[in-house]
């Protein structure tokens, strides 16, 4: 099981992920784009890291913004899966 990480852990992290930010027990980050088309394909770039590391994230698309919310829901909180994931996600 994953460890949860405590408040200074998730500090530490969310400095090194910019446009990141804590709502409740996940990060969450928002991309606008110029229209629905270019919001689908970045989220079907989401896609092939989220398999590999067999840690999804949650979606929100509305028309041209997509939300991503990253949490372990298995461990009930932020673990360090979350911030690879945020990581992964910022490089595309």
């Amino acid at each position: 099981m994953a460890i949860l990480l405590c408040t200074e852990a998730i500090r530490a992290n969310l400095a090194r992920c910019p446009g990141w930010h804590l709502n409740g027990n996940q990060i969450e980050c928002t991309r606008e784009f110029a229209g629905f088309v270019e919001a689908i394909a970045f989220v079907n770039k989401l896609v092939e890291p989220a398999e590999a590391a067999g840690h999804h994230p949650d979606l929100a698309i509305s028309y041209n913004k997509v939300t991503i919310a990253l949490t372990t829901h298995d461990a009930g909180g932020l673990t360090d899966a979350d911030f690879a994931m945020a990581a992964a996600i910022s490089d595309l």
